[in-house]
């Protein structure tokens, strides 16, 4: 078994395991600050313990930061030399290996599996002894021969870390099953030490293999972008180049059916990409030249190619696995509360343990060897390993789980307190709408509407202004043709004007008609009709009047109705917080559905609803929804700020705690579900552990549990929470 294997939150070697890699040179100078080591016999709670333990007794380290997923441990120190850090370690048989501080931990090799001859051997020894032991009688020689066989064969490991343990004065796993096999072979119960030591490192092995589950879910991720792309070369020609080598700027081409290695923007060529692996779009993206296009996407039938924006270790890819694996590393809360409960429950079980082996004889006049055994028995079942376990693996399940839906969360605590949530704020452009203004009506009051749509796309074309690319663009789809323009002029703050044709005419907004002395009770009237939709409306006029109205508006995106709808139904409040006027923001609101809106807010003003509404939450929690820079500050304040389309922006993944990779709000009902399975899986996995461990004390009292039934309950209780906590992935 290698060192990587972990049963009951502590890990245990095998011979014939491939030694870890060796730590960096004695002595090596280190930068002040921190560094960063991959320990591949770490990854569970009692190996942090020890290590905690051990690295306090260093002078210089300040910290430790440890991702128990990951098998990482972040030293935070102020000294000159990492030889102490590195001799401690090796002191507790935690070979380090120092990673460079800018690599991510997946990018480590996994551990080499160990065979699993070793363990199949030892577990036919155990039986062979528990068979001879009915046959012949317990102390014949055989019968000995075939359970030391097996204890040496299945637990040399757990005796050697159980003595490291004990000389640190730690109460780990391995340390009480070493006392307990011990004890069993000191009063003649060979039989029944050999089959606990087999049960206990087979189902170490099981358990860790399940665990490389929830590590292969996070590490597959990085696996979706290919390793080579196929790279113009100075000279025009098309070469096979390592993904890593390829430099921002370079030109890849891609074929039909390949996958993305790299982030891009297309330069030329069409296609449609399955996004899917990064934002979790059920449905191909349309790309052409201008578009994004990012690593680990899959080009579905056309050919194009694209200029690199990132290298492979800074794609969109590479930050979201590099993102939850950061998440893994912190500590939700029902893991800190189970981590705290643990450090008082195990040595309050070996006082127990005591106790049940000392009193009875004492005061009652209870058999010795009898009351001995049943105090093994509690030893075994004493480390609350399957609670302490699954509270990481449900929560790394569950984040990448979500990461596989396109929705990063950046902590454990995120992911379990979704579920709290009671009020959702969300910005309006760019959030509930697309943040470009699209053409919605067009109105004809005199004149034919082909050449008046003509005129206006014309004077439309020329302008930089939101509005009036939004009717050019308009007109450009419909296969409108525009004119040539003379003495064009831009109008500050009301419009354009422009001779087409030798006539002059001017596309501006309410106010310069009105200059124009051209409005009148009917156009006031349907100016107001569209304002009150949250349209901006301009119009075109000549001298003789106004030919035709044009309102412009910020398009509602489809799948804006359906996430309030849903939001509504999980008994989330929602608000739009806008900077656009209120009559806009109450337009917009209702149309999706949203229960209440405000307009005209600034930063400043956005940052003081949030606090408002925590005020008022009752003991639920408010989130934010925002995309801009604008929305940063109350996304920091909301107890879970979500970004939008955060695919390609950096800032989007820092600011925010949850961070949404494409621009679908109906991925926020889908992480508050998942933080609500989350929490039941938590629950029933807290259950499960502490239900077993206390069917069994009862049993160990009343004299019906054995040794080896003990070790099989206790580990099948571990396996059965790893289990538990990974259904979350098939979610």
């Amino acid at each position: 078994m290698s060192d990587s294997d972990c049963s009951h939150c502590d890990c245990s070697s095998a011979a014939g395991a491939p030694a870890a890699a060796p730590p960096s040179p004695a002595g090596a100078v280190a930068v002040a600050g921190s560094a960063q080591y991959r320990i591949d016999n770490m990854d569970c709670p009692t190996e942090e313990a020890l290590i905690r333990a051990k690295l306090a007794t260093v002078a210089g380290v300040s910290g430790l930061d440890f991702n128990l997923m990951q098998r990482t441990l972040t030293v935070k120190h102020s000294l000159d030399s990492l030889h102490t850090v590195e001799a401690a370690l090796d002191a507790i048989d935690m070979r380090a290996q120092r990673l460079d501080t800018l690599a991510a931990p997946t990018d480590a090799a996994p551990p080499a599996k160990a065979p699993w001859w070793p363990m199949a051997l030892a577990g036919v020894c155990a039986l062979a002894s528990e068979t001879a032991h009915w046959i012949i009688g317990d102390d014949h020689w055989l019968v000995v021969a075939l359970a030391l066989a097996a204890i040496a064969g299945a637990g040399l490991s757990t005796y050697k870390k159980g003595w490291i343990a004990l000389k640190n004065r730690e109460l780990n796993m391995n340390a009480l099953m070493s006392v307990a096999v011990t004890g069993a072979v000191l009063i003649g119960h060979w039989p029944e030490a050999a089959m606990v030591m087999f049960l206990f490192a087979l189902a170490e092995l099981i358990e860790a293999r399940s665990l490389d589950r929830a590590r292969d879910a996070i590490r597959s991720l990085l696996d979706l972008a290919p390793q080579t792309a196929t790279v113009q070369q100075p000279d025009g020609a098309w070469l096979e180049t390592p993904a890593s080598a390829v430099a921002v700027g370079a030109v890849v081409r891609l074929r039909p059916g390949e996958r993305i290695a790299l982030d891009g923007v297309v330069s030329s060529g069409r296609s449609s990409v399955n996004q899917a692996p990064i934002t979790g779009e059920s449905l191909p993206v349309d790309k052409a030249e201008g578009d994004s296009v990012f690593a680990g996407t899959i080009n579905q039938s056309g050919s194009f190619e694209f200029r690199v924006t990132a290298e492979a270790g800074n794609s969109a890819l590479a930050r979201i696995v590099q993102a939850v694996e950061s998440a893994q590393g912190s500590r939700a809360p029902t893991q800190r509360f189970v981590d705290s409960f643990a450090r008082v429950y195990t040595p309050s079980v070996v006082v127990g343990a005591l106790l049940l082996a000392l009193l009875p004889p004492l005061l009652f006049g209870g058999e010795w060897l009898d009351w001995a055994y049943r105090a093994l028995v509690v030893l075994v079942i004493a480390c609350p390993c399957a609670l302490v376990i699954s509270t990481p693996v449900t929560i790394v399940s569950g984040l990448a789980a979500a990461a596989r839906k396109g929705i990063l969360v950046k902590g454990g605590v995120y992911l379990e307190e979704g579920r709290k949530l009671r009020v959702l704020a969300l910005d309006k452009t760019g959030t509930i709408t697309y943040g470009k203004p699209a053409q919605t009506d067009f109105v004809v009051l005199g004149g034919d509407a082909g050449q008046i749509r003509s005129y206006a796309a014309s004077l439309a074309a020329r302008s930089d202004h939101p509005v009036s690319l939004a009717i050019a663009q308009a007109a450009l789809a419909d296969g409108v043709a525009a004119q040539p323009v003379d003495e064009f002029a831009a109008i500050a703050g009301r419009g354009v004007r422009g001779s087409i044709a030798g006539r002059l005419y001017q596309l501006g907004n309410h106010r310069l008609i009105e200059e124009l002395g051209l409005c009148s009770p009917a156009i006031e009237a349907q100016l107001f009709a569209l304002e009150r939709q949250g349209k901006t409306a301009v119009m075109l006029a000549d001298e003789g009047g106004v030919l035709a109205i044009f309102a412009v508006a910020d398009t509602v995106r489809e799948t804006s109705r359906q996430a309030i709808a849903d939001l509504h139904t999980l008994g989330v409040r929602t608000l739009m917080l806008s900077g656009d006027n209120t009559q806009t923001a109450e337009a917009i609101a209702k149309l999706v559905g949203i229960d209440e809106a405000s307009g005209n807010l600034l930063p400043e003003d956005k940052l003081a609803k949030i606090g408002a509404l925590q005020a008022d939450a009752g003991g639920g929690l408010v989130g934010m929804v925002g995309d801009g820079i604008n929305d940063a500050p109350a996304l920091a304040r909301a107890h879970i700020g979500f970004a939008m389309g955060a695919v390609g922006a950096d800032s989007a993944i820092e600011t925010a705690d949850v961070a949404l990779m494409d621009d679908d709000l109906r991925k926020i009902p889908a992480f508050i579900r998942l933080s609500r399975a989350t929490a039941r899986v938590l629950t029933q996995n807290i259950a499960l552990a502490l239900g077993i461990k206390a069917v069994f004390l009862v049993l160990t009292f009343t004299g019906q549990a054995t040794m080896w039934m003990a070790v099989f309950a206790d580990m099948g209780a571990s396996l059965l929470v790893v289990a538990n906590g990974l259904r979350l992935l098939r979610r």
